[in-house]
């Protein structure tokens, strides 16, 4: 099997979880590996951690790729007497390179979220809180019909008129342009001291505000006018396809019970377990999700109109502030649904896994089925929610 190089997966895999997505305090991206080397094998996980690092030297691997960062804060030092250390160490002696697509991962979209909700049953799915759109602008510039084709085609090539699967879009109408060249003018239409009447064309075509000066240098250098009339505006942002979370509905209202059963059934089982707050025979429907940590984002919830939230992490006093308030409104929602982080984020590794071997077809996937959770065992005793009452142990 004849691999590409470090270089071309670390591009396939940036496509796909834009690095500027990450949030300001994340650390994603190529963490160690020549961009040069080769790349057959690549490994997926949630944590790298050294159970998973050994999973990747043992299986040959050339890249491991991970959720979560090795490195989320940043260090002076990289020398193997930490463990941190020791596991790159470890990586680079056995030529496996470490790659993190963590926060960029979760609002991607066919990222954690989408997987999750994909994983527990949901449709009609949506961003429960929207990215904003890429910042675009809007190009507006006047040009002899004639010469209308060419100046479209040049903006294209600069980055103008890119709409999803679209490239080359542009808008055109046409009109009269009237103009008066001083004697100092070179005008490529008309003499100097009197009026000319052109029929020109309007040409619009929108390009991402971080290509402006080059759309602008293309438009210059291919209109034939010494100077030519355009405006760049900047339209209002609006939300994007992706975000933080998603918001969709089960097939068919379940109690919440059975709900958490659903849950339970679809992600790796972890000594936590699945816990639920809310009633029981709550008939869900809407559900939010989130990969992860997820109590940030409880009013986002409510704004959506959900009957319940899965997400992990649930603090003490957010969860229970929530379940004040959903019993305040009366209504009992949302319900929380609280799995262990690792869990949460799992579905996604296959995902990810796939997508890649999809995009290069010379490179072979595989997920570690390692569970990487940090609990190992739980006390489970009955539990009834009745009022306490026992005695101390002696």
């Amino acid at each position: 099997m004849t691999g590409v190089t470090l270089a071309q997966v670390v591009a396939a895999l940036d496509r796909r979880y834009p690095p500027r997505t990450a949030q300001s305090w994340d650390a994603v991206g190529l963490v160690a590996g020549d961009p040069a080397a080769p790349v057959r094998r690549v490994l997926f996980a949630v944590d790298p951690v050294a159970a998973v690092a050994d999973e990747a030297i043992a299986w040959d691997a050339d890249l491991l790729v991970t959720h979560h960062p090795l490195f989320l804060r940043p260090v002076s030092s990289v020398a193997a007497t930490t463990f941190k250390g020791a596991l790159v160490h470890r990586l680079v002696t056995a030529g496996v390179g470490l790659y993190a697509a963590h926060t960029n991962a979760d609002a991607a979209a066919g990222g954690v979220a989408d997987a999750l909700a994909e994983a527990i049953g949901l449709v009609d799915l949506a961003a429960l809180v929207a990215a904003p759109g890429d910042l675009l602008d809007k190009v507006v510039v006047m040009v002899p019909v004639e010469d209308a084709e060419r100046l479209v085609d040049a903006l294209a090539a600069a980055g103008a008129g890119a709409l999803g699967e679209y490239t080359r879009a542009a808008f055109t109408s046409t009109g009269e342009g009237t103009f008066i060249p001083s004697a100092a003018a070179h005008p490529a239409v008309g003499r100097a001291g009197e009026a000319a009447r052109v029929v020109e064309a309007r040409v619009e075509m929108v390009a991402p505000r971080s290509l402006r000066a080059q759309v602008v240098a293309a438009l210059r250098a291919a209109h034939p006018y010494e100077e030519p009339a355009f405006d760049v505006l900047e339209p209002a942002a609006l939300p994007g396809g992706t975000g933080l979370g998603r918001v969709g509905r089960l097939p068919a209202p379940q109690r919440l019970d059975d709900f958490a059963r659903r849950v339970a059934a679809a992600l790796p089982p972890t000594a936590q377990g699945v816990r639920y707050a809310g009633d029981p025979a709550l008939l869900v429907e809407r559900v939010a999700v989130l990969g992860g940590s997820g109590d940030s984002e409880l009013d986002a919830v409510r704004a959506a109109g959900a009957d319940a939230y899965l997400t992990s992490d649930l603090r003490h006093h957010p969860a229970s502030e929530a379940r004040e308030r959903a019993g305040f409104d009366g209504d009992g929602r949302p319900a929380l649904v609280d799995t262990a982080h690792y869990a949460s984020e799992w579905p996604w590794i296959a995902k990810a896994a796939e997508a890649l071997a999809r995009d290069l077809g010379t490179v072979e996937t595989r997920v570690s089925t390692l569970v990487t959770d940090p609990w190992t065992g739980h006390v489970a005793l009955p539990f009834d929610n009745a009022p306490l009452d026992r005695k101390d142990p002696v």
